[in-house]
């Protein structure tokens, strides 16, 4: 009895532990691939997207402010394999850790559901957990350069810019993909998958095309995504605006395709614009369709139970819902009582 109190006592600590040792090696992962697709911006290396943002926003929402460490520690091994850390390692660190804690607060105070059904969970996953909570790692991050002196003060802003659209599009794109894949396995249905195949196929076809030719057709995506967003939901339409947007972020990078013959600037202006159309298009559109699916199930579900109680009611048999607290006059036992009947005490 001893061996089994002692197991359960020490079993949470050792689950929060290889819990936030998975969130570290997640976010360094994610950390690492991202990093390819960085940019310059004055003299600062940024990432148009920054997908570890995206990671520990849904590690806290699916597992819990106790993995908090692990960001931190994710984060830190990601500044550590592209610098020797010191002292503003610290100031980088606690800003990119406060800021998903921030928008895990922000979310849950306002009642953010998981399945995010609701375009109310999109708008606030949008303005809550990316605009709002993603100014602290940017304004942190940047101010800390300033500081430093290896930023110029007039260099703010553009850097501030590209920082703070880096981390949103992390949350935008990356956060309701990892939502939509914990709490949609094994509902896809297998009537679909024809039609999955071929949004596929198009999705392969049309964002290259799109994105590598040099005359900007860059539009030609959102026909796709809210194809994606009518059919699938959030995992297909954010699936395919989180694969239009790492295609057109490597092209950026590289400077071709429509991103041809633009400055450092005008890329990162370009880019973002249309990385933040995808992805709100995407998130909210496909937020409007599940909301509005859920509704008709629940109207369905109502005349259903109504047309079940007409039944009833039109072939003499009590209703089928569920008694009240107080059994209704004139019944005896369950069993109708009909009427000049003398019931015994």
């Amino acid at each position: 009895m001893a061996s089994v109190l002692v197991t359960r006592q020490f079993r949470p600590p050792t689950e929060t532990v290889l819990a936030s040792l998975a969130v570290a090696a997640c976010y360094y992962a994610v950390g690492r691939l991202g990093l390819l697709g960085r940019l310059v911006v004055e003299g600062v290396v940024v990432t148009p997207i920054w997908p570890p943002t995206g990671v520990a926003v849904a590690a806290l929402l699916l597992l819990g402010v106790r993995v908090w460490p692990g960001i931190a520690l994710g984060c830190f091994l990601v500044i550590a394999s592209l610098t020797t850390p010191g002292l503003t390692t610290v100031v980088t660190v606690v800003s990119n850790t406060a800021a998903p804690l921030c928008a895990f607060l922000l979310l849950r105070r306002v009642g953010f559901r998981l399945d995010m059904a609701r375009l109310r969970d999109g708008l606030c996953l949008v303005f809550l957990g990316g605009f709002g909570a993603m100014l602290i790692s940017s304004t942190a991050g940047v101010g800390l350069h300033v500081a430093t002196g290896s930023l110029e003060r007039s260099e703010f802003w553009p850097v501030w810019l590209a920082w703070w659209a880096g981390d949103t599009m992390g949350v935008l794109l990356v956060t309701p993909l990892l939502l939509a894949f914990a709490g949609a396995i094994g509902r896809f249905r297998t009537r679909r998958w024809s039609e999955a195949v071929c949004l596929g196929v198009a999705a392969l076809v049309i964002v290259p095309s799109a994105v590598l030719s040099p005359i900007s057709l860059l539009f030609l995506v959102f026909p796709l995504l809210i194809w994606a967003a009518l059919r699938f939901q959030l995992a297909g339409s954010v699936l395919c605006a989180l694969f239009a947007s790492v295609l057109t972020t490597f092209e950026a990078t590289a400077g071709k395709g429509a991103f041809l013959h633009l400055s450092d600037v005008e890329i990162m202006v370009k880019l973002q614009a249309f990385n933040g159309s995808a992805a709100l298009t995407a998130l909210l559109l496909s937020s409007v369709i599940t909301e509005q699916r859920a509704t008709r199930r629940s109207v369905r579900r109502a005349c259903e139970e109504l047309a079940e109680v007409l039944e009833h009611l039109a072939a003499g048999e009590p209703s089928p819902s569920p008694p009240a607290a107080g059994r209704p006059s004139g019944t005896a036992g369950g069993r109708a009582v009909p009427p000049g009947e003398r019931r015994d005490p």
